[in-house]
């Protein structure tokens, strides 16, 4: 069977590395289906959930809340290196929740007083928790 392996590696370190079968990721263009063989390319990634379909067990799939990155394949090497990264298993929904509820009483407030950055900083808050949130409850 042919695979590819799959590394992602955040600030903190490298936060996943295991062989695959196929790989669904959200890049700027739009979604991507990766497979063995692929051919190499760059890519910068989307706030959004990384769907890893192992080799070891075709029903295993390992999905992965990444924030942002660039994704690089190369040779069935697909390295995706991100801000942050987080497994579905170590996902504490609880906190994401509480984060995106943060994040929403700021998004309201910037917006009621027409601050653009913290507009935008609140948005991409409230996009990582709800990503987080999504892969959690996976």
């Amino acid at each position: 069977m042919q695979h590819m392996t799959v590394q992602i590696v955040t600030p903190d370190g490298l936060k996943y590395n295991h062989h695959a079968a196929f790989v669904l990721a959200h890049t700027k263009a739009g979604e991507i289906g990766i497979l063995p063989k692929h051919i190499n390319m760059i890519a910068p990634l989307e706030v959004h959930e990384v769907k890893i379909r192992r080799v070891d067990d075709v029903s295993h799939v390992d999905w992965v809340a990444v924030n942002g990155g660039i994704l690089e394949i190369k040779n069935n090497l697909i390295t995706i290196v991100a801000d942050s990264a987080e497994r579905k298993r170590d996902i504490d929904v609880s906190r994401a929740e509480r984060a995106k509820m943060r994040a929403e009483q700021a998004l309201e407030e910037a917006q009621k007083e027409q601050k653009i950055d913290e507009m935008k900083r609140a948005k991409v808050a409230l996009q990582r928790a709800i990503n987080r949130i999504t892969v959690g409850k996976k």
